[in-house]
């Protein structure tokens, strides 16, 4: 077999493996998925992606996210980060609940090149917004590679700044955000704690990183013996990395904004949650991130779910270890609010 290097050069990547079996239920939903879907993304097909991403993911306009009145939804054009233009918010809490609320900062998925603001709403809202009485905000950041590094970032960091300045307009504690996103937009919630602690920007109460895309060099264990098992594998990451870096693809000099795992200081951030799948390419980068935080001396919470592959729980919401992952989830964030002494707006504690 042959060896392939890292995309710096700087060595040899690891020889491919047996993988973890996938868990049963699991495994059931993948093969309904087919193959299509399941196809790499590469130069040459992720154009065709892009545009069928944009019609075919649900896109919920602002009245169908407020559910008969349930919630209550906003859109907000802000400005964006200089020289670029504004970034769109989308607001949205559980309807009749008296503030300051706690806010979760959501950054959605889709590899860097796909998904919306939008989408990710109402599981959101179901899961997290209504049981924890949280406010959320999902962020319209640009997509590579019409937007390259630094561009998306600077987009979150533009609306982190709004809504933490903009806090008793929203009926928000701004001492109170907890930022978040999964695949993607993980990274990005990642790269966020990083560039808003190294400018002095609003601080965070916690960073929900769930299934984090965090290195560009594909290099790991785990990124080479999952080659083309599961949704996600490194040829569609190596593609998308690409996107979104251009020719820094790769650099010695990568800054840890633009990949979190290229970070040599992981002390000073917020407490995280960390899962991943430990049949998923993304396990070792996503382990060795939790580890470095407590190398730090910080606080992380790592889950690692045996036989779940990338984007598991949405393809298989039914599945048990689904619900065991949404659970734990629930619970470090209840913890989180409830040890940071998060009044309950209902019965005014």
């Amino acid at each position: 077999m042959s060896v392939h290097r890292t995309p710096s050069g700087s060595g040899r990547a690891p020889t491919p493996q047996a993988a973890p079996p996938f868990d049963p239920e699991l495994s059931v939903a993948l093969a309904a998925l087919g193959k299509g879907p399941r196809e790499p993304v590469t130069p040459d097909n992720l154009a065709a992606r892009q545009e069928r991403d944009a019609v075919t993911r649900p896109r919920p306009t602002a009245e169908d996210l407020r559910a008969d009145g349930r919630f209550e939804v906003t859109e907000f054009s802000v400005p964006g980060p200089p020289d670029g233009p504004d970034v769109t918010l989308v607001s949205a809490r559980p309807s009749g609940l008296v503030g300051p609320l706690p806010l979760l900062y959501y950054l959605h998925g889709g590899a860097m090149v796909m998904g919306n603001a939008w989408s990710v709403l109402p599981r959101i809202l179901r899961e997290w917004a209504l049981p924890l009485e949280l406010a959320v905000i999902s962020v319209e950041y640009r997509l590579a590679p019409m937007t390259r590094y630094p561009g998306p970032l600077e987009d979150c960091y533009a609306g982190l700044v709004w809504a933490a300045a903009h806090a008793a307009e929203l009926d928000i504690d701004a001492d109170r955000i907890i930022i978040g996103g999964k695949s993607a937009g993980g990274g990005l919630a990642a790269a966020l704690a990083l560039l808003a602690r190294d400018r002095s920007g609003p601080g965070a109460l916690g960073q929900l990183l769930l299934s984090p895309m965090l290195d560009d060099r594909g290099s790991t264990f785990s990124s080479h013996q999952m080659t083309g098992l599961g949704v996600w594998d490194l040829t569609s990451n190596a593609t998308v990395w690409k996107a979104l870096l251009g020719d820094r693809y790769g650099a010695a000099d990568l800054p840890p904004y633009a990949a979190p795992s290229r970070a040599t200081d992981l002390s000073g951030l917020p407490p995280a949650y960390v899962e991943v799948g430990s049949a998923e390419m993304f396990r070792d980068e996503d382990v060795a991130y939790a580890n470095a935080i407590w190398q730090a001396g910080g606080q992380a919470e790592l889950h690692v779910w045996p036989g779940a592959y990338h984007g598991f729980d949405g393809l298989a919401p039914r599945a048990a270890l689904s619900q065991d992952a949404r659970n734990a989830r629930t619970r470090w964030l209840q913890r989180l609010l409830t040890q940071s002494g998060t009044r309950n707006p209902r019965s005014g504690a």
